[in-house]
């Protein structure tokens, strides 16, 4: 099958210039591989799960966890001042980091691809998802749909892109939008001011995930309040009345303890032993998530055009440098896991390399910096036309 373009996938990886985005928008021609042919080109060991091997990555992760709690229980009283400012953080940083390992197991517990035994990974997810505040079978519900229908516009459930129009922009080459335009080339724009977009990009990494899961902010538009912890919410069916409940109980229980250690203890302690680490979780969550699904290059799809194979490539692979093992490198194989989301992630490195060379230039890797990567996408991939069937960011 031809490629969508004549240049290599490294150029593309790191075009920048408005006309070279352009060029490529214009050039773009959807997938047609088949799901046959991408399975057959990677080794049937790749989809094998070992319950087992499973289960030593979560004990790495629950021990390097452990160490880090034990050694935080020294800094009050074995550091002086200036070096609790310098410590806590640190443990901040690398707990919230394995805590997010643990994270990415329960996630593919939800997926099936811990163990082959259903209730193994569910049992297995669930505890790990409760502990992290997360609502289990809930999330899974939703995230499923996701995997579904990654890249379309009215059936993707999560960094949905905004249209011109929602954004309440002028129509595209009226002369409104001229105007806009030239404002922005001499830079008076007040969403174009780095302050604001700085502002926003926190808000983001702090409490975007909270919000999706309460208010469904950045998520697929449903009648009526959609949220993750009422049974009746518009995002669910009757039939996920149970399992939403147990969700609930789940994080139910996990506050239960974390107020028994407020009320032992104090506030402060649970903040700084628990709360921290678990906003730094929701940092690299929104960030690994964001930058999966969001870049110049990636296309969304509406209407009839898209099916799963181009929802699948509507994915980018990154690099975290250290954190790419810590995260269990969801990070660096996540085309893989869109493709085949049952496979887990020990083989997904090895089933990467096969996966790229059967998509060619239609798999996407970027080796951009992540922080810098992050800054990019929150300044150019604003909104996407309200008409056309295949879609990229617009700023």
């Amino acid at each position: 099958m031809s490629p969508p373009h004549t240049e290599t996938t490294t150029a593309l990886h790191r075009r920048s210039s408005a006309s070279s985005k352009v060029q490529y928008e214009r050039n773009y021609v959807p997938p047609t591989f088949t799901i046959k042919q991408i399975r057959s080109a990677i080794p049937s060991h790749c989809f094998e799960r070992s319950t087992l091997r499973s289960f030593s990555y979560v004990i790495n992760d629950l021990i390097a966890v452990a160490i880090l709690f034990y050694i935080a229980t020294y800094i009050d009283t074995h550091l002086p001042v200036y070096l609790r400012y310098v410590a806590w953080p640190l443990y901040w940083f690398w707990a919230g980091a394995f805590a997010t390992g643990l994270w990415v197991i329960a996630h593919e517990c939800g997926h099936q691809g811990f163990s082959d035994s259903k209730t193994v990974c569910n049992v297995v997810g669930f505890v790990l998802h409760s502990a992290l505040l997360v609502p289990y079978y809930a999330w899974r519900l939703t995230h499923s749909r996701h995997h579904k229908h990654t890249g379309d516009i009215y059936k993707d459930e999560v960094f949905v892109p905004k249209t011109r129009s929602q954004l309440g922009l002028p129509k595209k080459d009226s002369e409104q939008d001229k105007e806009r335009t030239r404002k922005r080339m001499e830079g008076g724009l007040s969403e174009d001011i780095p302050i604001i977009q700085l502002a926003s990009l926190i808000g983001q990494q702090l409490i975007g995930w909270p919000l999706y899961l309460t208010l469904n902010v950045s998520g697929r538009k449903y009648p009526g309040w959609a949220n993750h912890f009422i049974p009746t919410s518009a995002i669910f069916e009757p039939k996920h009345y149970v399992p939403v409940v147990l969700s609930d109980i789940g994080l139910a229980v996990t506050l239960s303890v974390l107020g028994y250690f407020t009320y032992t203890y104090s506030f402060m302690t649970v903040v700084k032993y628990y709360v921290m680490p678990y906003l730094v979780v929701n940092h690299w969550l929104v960030m690994i998530t964001f930058l999966q699904h969001t870049d110049p290059q990636l296309p969304h799809y509406r209407g009839e055009l898209w099916d799963f194979i181009k929802g699948a490539t509507c994915t980018i692979d990154r690099h975290f440098g250290i954190l790419d093992s810590i995260f269990h490198r969801i990070t660096s194989t996540h085309v893989a896991h869109h493709f085949f989301s049952t496979m887990p992630h020990y083989h997904a490195e090895e089933a990467t390399k096969h996966l790229a060379q059967v998509l060619g230039s239609y798999y996407l890797f970027d080796d951009t910096p992540m922080f810098k990567a992050l800054w990019r996408s929150i300044r150019e991939c604003r909104f996407i036309e309200d008409e056309g069937e295949v879609l990229f960011f617009n700023k």
